[in-house]
């Protein structure tokens, strides 16, 4: 395991200077899932939940909170984003919305921090706008699938 960068020779939190880097292009993927009832489910999927289109809302919502990453969490750098992409796949057999969040940036600093937060506001959003008909919802499972750019090169999850 690697020396931990955002932490001065006191052990005081510092953001990275990543001023020396080179420029590359950054790329990460990320999923997550909303467990819920099938009921929420059908609803989602027919458009029928009082609050609106479920899934477009979240896909705004990962979008925006992606752009705002560097004012969420507090040593992330704040940073000039590509693209965002969010994904869903509802799956009716396990009664859940899989997401999955690409981010892709041209920079210094890596883009996983964007696609982490993006796809926990996007889930987090499901369950606000159908917890009135579910508050049993479960998010879960948010995680790394892959990311490439920078020094440390490419992480594909096993």
């Amino acid at each position: 395991m690697g020396k931990l960068t955002h932490f001065d020779g006191e052990g005081r939190a510092r953001m990275v200077d990543v001023g020396g880097k080179a420029t590359t292009r950054r790329m990460a993927v990320v999923s997550g899932k909303v467990i819920m009832k099938p009921q929420t489910l059908r609803r989602i999927m027919d458009k029928k939940m009082e609050k609106g289109d479920v899934l477009g809302i979240a896909r705004v919502a990962g979008i925006m909170a992606a752009k705002r990453t560097g004012e969420i969490i507090p040593l992330c750098h704040p940073l000039s984003i590509d693209t965002v992409e969010i994904d869903f796949q509802p799956d009716v057999r396990r009664s859940e919305v899989k997401i999955e969040t690409t981010v892709k940036s041209t920079g210094k600093t890596g883009v996983e921090m964007e696609a982490l937060v993006a796809t926990a506001a996007a889930a987090l959003t499901i369950y606000d706008m159908c917890k009135a008909v579910d508050r049993g919802m479960i998010i879960s499972e948010i995680m790394l699938l892959k990311k490439s750019g920078g020094k440390s090169g490419k992480y594909v999850r096993g």
